[in-house]
């Protein structure tokens, strides 16, 4: 086999901390690939979350998750501004409902404190229903967390692996990883599209990671695929939701959000049920019921609102109380493990930390010179000007002012341009994801059929 077969790193997993690390060590000496299960990036736990950019305020503090959280936060706003992913910077509201909710308010703010976050402010009832006039009686007190924002956690990750590819990195997609055989010299790895040689293995394999991790012969954690389910709101409802509103975590649990989306929709969540199944995202009767229930009590008018989807995500859960992130240098192979949900936000960070590990080890992680830009993404968010609203660029170009979408304003330029990205999609699932075609009110009634037209134009399946 030549040496130029042989990558430095392959990283396994497209989710945003995979995407991540592939673009940090991509911005190296080193020669990356990325290798993803299924047929897009960002088809997996990354997809189906609550999308917020978290401060990190109720992380368990002087955990590696808690540091991460914080320096991740920080550095996605940033790339975010770079990049153009959509953020709004909402804020928060947790809310006490029970006085054993309101007496917890002030350790919250203390563990706010101790994690660096000094925005919080504890306010009384009066002032929890001026912020959020919708919310249902009963609310005691309230305590602000003013850095929270809502983000678009399809388009981040999409930027992530679009800059990992335009560093040069490689990107498979449907290459899920069947076995492992680590060598003398590099470790090969049998995916369902052929063997990957590499020098060192990153697993940010998700949902999957406890299975790649057995492949090197731990034994120690099993991921436990959590599902949550949500409830989404017509864009009618959205200033019901001035702001995020969150429950005060209690003996009971973390308790259920109700959050505004970037894409202008209102969403309510998420249930929380361990399974043993890891492809159970459908959604189920008593989680609707749950979210009804525990809904109306939060926010009953908003439920005189129309219900436009539900969908449900699994995050991989694990017994562990912190990120489990680790180095073997004998076998040359890296565990990103336990992550959770906060992924979204410390995933940048993730990569710094795994680049740290790697820098004791034969790899060259000299920076490129020559590094390109970010790319610049599309916006599907609501806070800036989408292209239909665009004159100059519909002048330039008509094809921006021909909707194709009209519940989401999606225009047939931005599905052309979809296919001339560095990393089209595959299927409707990911035409979606980069443009919000079919998302809308009527589920894709009306402009399904077009757009499966348009996508099998391009040669890509259903």
């Amino acid at each position: 086999m030549s040496t130029h077969d042989v990558i430095d790193v392959v990283v396994v997993g497209g989710g945003i901390v995979g995407c991540a690390i592939a673009r940090q060590l991509a911005g190296t000496s080193l020669s990356v690939t990325l290798v993803e299960a299924r047929d897009d990036v960002g088809d997996g736990t990354s997809k189906a979350n609550t999308a917020l950019l978290h401060t990190g305020f109720d992380a368990t503090p002087d955990t590696l998750e808690s540091r991460l959280v914080a320096r991740g936060y920080r550095l996605l706003g940033q790339y975010a501004e770079q990049t153009g992913i959509p953020v709004e910077r909402t804020g928060a509201l947790l809310v006490a409902w029970t006085d054993e909710e309101r007496d917890a308010l002030p350790a919250l703010k203390h563990k706010a404190a101790r994690n660096e976050y000094h925005a919080c402010e504890i306010v009384d009832a009066g002032e929890v229903y001026r912020r959020v006039p919708d919310l249902g009686p009963g609310a005691l007190a309230g305590m602000t967390v003013p850095g929270e924002s809502i983000i678009c956690t399809w388009t981040t990750n999409l930027a992530l692996a679009t800059d990992a590819v335009l560093r040069g990195a490689r990107l498979h997609r449907d290459a899920r990883v069947k076995d492992v055989r680590v060598g003398a010299e590099h470790t090969t790895l049998l995916t369902t599209r052929g063997e990957v040689h590499a020098r060192w293995v990153v697993n940010a394999a998700g949902l999957g990671a406890d299975h790649l991790d057995n492949a090197f012969g731990y034994r120690r954690f099993t991921v436990t695929p959590r599902r949550g389910e949500l409830l989404v709101f017509d864009k009618l409802a959205r200033p019901m939701a001035p702001c995020i509103v969150l429950a005060v975590p209690s003996s009971r649990g973390k308790g259920v959000l109700v959050s505004p989306t970037i894409y202008g929709n209102v969403m309510v969540g998420p249930t929380s049920e361990d399974l043993d199944d890891r492809t159970a995202t459908g959604t189920s009767e008593e989680g609707f019921e749950f979210l009804l229930a525990k809904g109306r009590a939060l926010m009953p008018t908003l439920f005189d609102e129309e219900i436009t989807a539900s969908y449900a995500g699994l995050r991989a859960a694990v017994d562990r109380s912190d990120y489990l992130i680790e180095a073997d240098a004998d076998q040359r192979y890296v565990l990103v493990g336990g992550i959770r949900s906060t992924g979204l936000s410390s995933g940048m960070a993730i990569a710094e930390y795994v680049e740290e590990l790697l820098a004791g080890t034969d790899l060259d992680l000299t920076p490129r010179p020559d590094l390109p830009p970010p790319p610049s993404m599309p916006n599907i968010g609501e806070a800036t000007a989408r292209p239909f609203q665009d004159g100059d660029r519909i002048a330039a170009d008509p094809d921006y002012g021909r909707i194709v979408c009209f519940c989401e304003r999606v225009t047939a330029g931005e599905i052309r341009d979809t296919f001339q990205s560095p990393i089209p999609p595959t299927d409707l699932d990911g035409l979606r994801r980069r443009t919000r075609v079919m998302n809308g009110r009527c589920q894709g009634f009306y402009c399904g059929a077009h757009t499966r037209r348009l996508l099998e134009s391009h040669g890509q399946r259903q």
